[in-house]
């Protein structure tokens, strides 16, 4: 089935905003085996509108279009979408009434301008929007069926996943049974990954698994699609292979499906009734936060320190100002983990301390990452060298931080090599017992 999205709104057309949605679409559409073929994104102008829904008419099987659908003068795509249509605009009670009733669950009274989301082209097929007052809505232009969304980002993936894919299935013929199981990993590349699974697919003979990937630094997502005649085939079908997956990805998968890797270090804390104090430098703290504004972490997390540099970090935990002469080292890293996990009371501790590369005109930018994680009675840590970039090297010290926190509370090996540091020469490494 041939498919094309179209993008409205000259804030897109201009760059003025960065179009998020399409790749959203196509991603999604991507993931149940429904491949785009062509993307348009055209502004706000009638003329340019009418002729990009004729164009897609003419070559498309089905046609995502996505904005336009507000209250305001320039959202134009049910008035476009009715005279490519050659229908006339009607009013839709049904979607009247919701709004009305949207508006007064919030106590407020609907703008008379608002009516015109209810103004839909008459042969249209009301698409619901259960968190919005844009009515989504479906309707033949040429020779294919346009399925009209939304702009705000969570209204349009609510009504594509809900509404939207399972029509397209439909439509294309596929078998509607399909089902999406996704591992999330860090520190295996796009390509290493590749490498590690192929030939899995072959394990269902039918063709009917299909694998695939999204890499979105520090992360990467393993995707498998897979269809079957209802959910018992797709188990079935599913089961050898996801074995697989597990097996030869091993312990650099860090959360499955919707999990992420924050719920999945504050699950194994709360589990233990344990809790949790950090330090770090350079990161901005994004390690706390991403961990505290979760449900249940304010049971867990004790303390957070943000420094920019070591003898800041020094001061706050109680220690001697001369345990940061050495520099930022792995013993250092333990030092600072031990004395703020004691300072705090916290069963553990994880410090992770940063030593930026001095000059950004060094072709091996990055700096080194050195952590630890303490607790009463152990200590772990390791040392890695990432190059790119400050940004690139802040995502990845986040991440690892985070990474080898999951790796210690569910024992397996802190210190395994990752794709995105650099080889060094190896050194006695002293001080870790796990």
């Amino acid at each position: 089935m041939r498919i094309e999205v179209i993008c409205t709104g000259d804030e897109v057309l201009t760059g003025k905003i960065v179009n998020t949605n399409f790749s959203y679409i196509s991603q999604k559409l991507e993931d149940f085996g429904l491949s785009v073929r062509w993307e348009t994104t055209v502004g706000d102008d009638r003329e340019s509108l009418l002729l990009a829904f004729q164009l897609a008419g003419q070559r498309a099987d089905a046609v995502v279009v996505n904005g336009g659908l507000g209250p305001t003068v320039d959202d134009l795509s049910q008035e476009v979408a009715a005279r490519a249509a050659g229908v006339e605009l009607a009013l839709s009670d049904e979607w009247l009434s919701r709004m009305e009733e949207y508006f007064r669950r919030r106590s407020r009274v609907m703008p008379p301008n608002n009516r015109k989301q209810a103004m839909l082209p008459a042969t249209a097929e009301v698409i619901d929007n259960p968190i919005g007052t844009a009515c989504g809505f479906a309707v033949d232009i040429g020779k294919a069926r346009f399925f009209f969304t939304p702009g705000v980002p969570r209204e349009l993936r609510r009504m594509l996943e809900e509404q939207i894919i399972p029509r397209l299935l439909a439509r294309s013929g596929m078998q509607t049974a399909i089902h999406l199981k996704r591992f999330h990993s860090y520190g295996i590349g796009e390509s290493h990954a590749d490498t590690l699974l192929s030939g899995v697919e072959d394990l269902v003979p039918d063709g009917s698994v299909k694998l695939g990937f999204r890499a979105h630094y520090p992360q990467l997502e393993t995707k498998l699609t897979v269809r079957g005649k209802d959910m018992d085939d797709i188990r079935s079908k599913l089961a050898p292979v996801e074995q697989e997956v597990r097996r030869r990805l091993g312990n650099f998968i860090l959360a499955e499906d919707d999990q992420t890797l924050e719920r999945v270090v504050l699950a194994e804390l709360a589990r233990r009734q344990a809790s949790l104090s950090l330090v770090e430098t350079f990161t901005s703290g994004q390690i706390a936060a991403r961990l505290a504004p979760l449900p249940g972490a304010e049971t867990v997390i004790r303390r957070g320190i943000v420094a920019l540099e070591l003898a800041g970090v020094c001061d706050a935990v109680g220690l001697d100002s001369t345990s940061a002469t050495g520099g930022i080292t792995r013993e250092a890293a333990e030092a600072v983990a031990r004395a703020v996990r004691q300072q705090t009371g916290s069963t553990h501790a994880l410090a992770v301390l940063i030593d930026l590369d001095e000059g950004p005109d060094r072709i091996d930018f990055g700096g080194t990452v050195c952590l630890a994680i303490a607790t009463e009675h152990d200590v772990a840590s390791r040392r890695s060298r990432i190059v790119g970039g400050r940004e690139w090297l802040r995502l990845g010290a986040v991440e690892m931080g985070l990474d080898c926190l999951r790796r210690y509370l569910q024992g397996l090996p802190v210190r395994e090599r990752i794709d995105f540091e650099k080889v060094e020469p190896p050194v006695e490494e002293a001080g870790a017992k796990r």
